[in-house]
């Protein structure tokens, strides 16, 4: 199964993510399948690839609650229930 799910980079106390569609048995900070988005907890800046994003879930992509958050503060999905 793809997830969109967060990948960690950054130095110590100063991480930021990458959203990325991996594989779920994949780890954490492995090889992506596509990277979609950028977010930074401490700015709170976000960059999304919406066009991208939106072509993952169709394929039946599920993101993870974290992720599912970030896209909905960014109005990105429309309060859908995804599975």
């Amino acid at each position: 199964m793809i997830k969109l799910r967060l990948k960690r980079f950054g130095k110590k106390r100063e991480v930021s993510y990458r959203i990325v569609a991996i594989n779920s048995r994949d780890r954490r900070d492995g090889r992506p399948i596509a990277e979609v988005g950028f977010y930074n907890p401490r700015t709170d800046e976000t960059r999304l690839d919406v066009p991208a994003i939106e072509a993952w879930l169709q394929k039946g992509a599920q993101p993870t609650e974290t992720v599912r958050n970030i896209l909905t503060k960014a109005n990105v999905l429309e309060q859908k229930v995804w599975a």
